[in-house]
C-alpha cells in the first residue's frame, strides 16, 4: 500500500475577524489555498466588518493555552504564526507555550492597528513581543507604521528601513520582513533581511482600497511555505506573489475596505498551468495517429 504524501500542519495563533477578511479566517482561507493543513487558537474575538472595528473581547489566557496545547499534543505543528495578541498578558504565555512545544517556524505578524485605526496591540504589550516573543521567532513581518512602533524609528528612506531591519533582528528574530504597502512609488517593495544580508521582493502598486487583512494573509501564506518544507526566502516569494495576486485580482464586498481575495493565486496558477499545456494539446490534435481503422 502506498504511503500518503506528507501533509504540511500550520497554526494560527490570532484573533477572529467576523467580517471575514482578516484574523484567522483569513490564516485558514490562505492555509486552505497553499494546500497545507490549517489550526487556529483564537487570542480575542472582535466584531468588525469593512468599516472598522466595534468591539475585541479577549479570551482567557487559559482558554488560549488550552486551545493551543490541544492542537500540538495531537496533531502537531509544522510552523505556526501569531496575529492579533492585543495584551502583555496574552504575548507572555503565548510565548511560554511555544518555547515548551520547542516549535522554530515561528511567524509573528505584529498586528498592532486595524484599517480603521482602532489599536489591537495595547501599548504595554511592545515591550513582551520585543522581550519575550521575538527572540523564539523565525520571521517577523511588520509593515512600516509597526516597525516604527516596535524600534522607535521614524522611516522615511530605504536607509531607514534597513536600520530598522537591524534593530529588529537584535531583538532575537532570525529574519525580519518589513513589508511596503505604506511606502510610495509604484512599486510595493518588502524588505528581507537575514541578520547580514538584505533582499527586495517588489511588486506593482495597486490603487484599490480592498486591502484589509493584506498583512494577516501574507505571514499566513509565510507560514504556509514554511509548513511545506520551503526555506524562508522561497516561502517569502510565495508569499509575496500570493498577496499580490490577492490584491490584483480584488472582491468588492462592503462599504469600506474590502477584504483582499484569497482564490485569487491558485486561480492564476491555474490559468498559467493551462496556457502551458495549450500548445501541447495543440499538437495532439494536429499530429496524425498511427493508428489505422478499417
Amino acid at each position: 500500500m502506498a504511503s500518503k504524501a506528507r501533509i504540511g500542519r500550520a497554526l494560527t495563533i490570532a484573533g477572529s475577524d467576523s467580517g471575514g477578511g482578516a484574523g484567522i479566517q483569513a490564516d485558514l482561507k490562505t492555509f486552505q489555498e497553499l494546500g497545507v493543513y490549517g489550526m487556529s487558537a483564537l487570542t480575542s474575538i472582535t466584531a468588525q466588518n469593512t468599516t472598522g472595528v466595534q468591539a475585541v473581547y479577549p479570551l482567557t489566557v487559559e482558554a488560549i493555552v488550552k486551545q493551543i496545547e490541544a492542537v500540538g499534543t495531537d496533531i502537531g505543528v509544522d510552523a505556526v504564526k501569531t496575529g492579533m495578541l492585543f495584551s502583555s498578558e496574552i504575548i507572555r504565555v503565548v510565548a511560554e507555550t511555544i518555547r515548551g512545544f520547542g516549535w522554530k517556524r515561528v511567524v509573528v505578524d505584529p498586528v498592532m492597528i486595524a484599517k480603521g485605526g482602532a489599536e489591537l496591540l495595547r501599548e504595554d504589550a511592545v515591550r513582551a513581543l520585543t522581550e519575550r516573543l521575538l527572540p523564539l521567532t523565525m520571521v517577523v513581518t511588520p509593515n512600516i507604521p509597526e516597525a516604527e512602533k516596535l524600534v522607535g524609528l521614524n522611516i522615511r528612506s530605504q536607509t531607514d528601513k534597513r536600520e530598522a531591519a537591524k534593530r529588529l533582528s537584535g531583538f532575537g528574530a532570525r529574519y525580519v520582513i518589513i513589508k511596503g504597502g505604506h511606502d510610495e512609488g509604484e512599486m510595493a517593495v518588502d524588505l528581507l533581511f537575514d541578520g547580514r544580508d538584505f533582499t527586495e521582493l517588489a511588486g506593482n502598486r495597486i490603487a484599490t482600497a480592498n486591502t484589509h487583512g493584506t498583512g494577516c494573509t501574507f505571514s499566513a501564506a509565510l507560514a504556509a511555505g514554511l509548513a511545506s518544507g520551503l526555506g524562508v526566502e522561497e516561502a517569502s516569494r510565495q508569499a509575496k506573489a500570493f498577496i499580490q495576486a490577492a490584491i490584483e485580482d480584488g472582491i468588492e464586498i462592503g462599504r469600506g475596505h474590502g477584504p483582499t481575495n484569497h482564490w485569487a493565486y491558485r486561480r492564476q496558477l491555474e490559468k498559467e498551468s493551462a496556457r502551458r499545456d495549450a500548445p501541447d494539446r495543440a499538437n495532439e490534435i494536429a499530429t496524425p495517429s498511427d493508428e489505422v481503422i478499417l
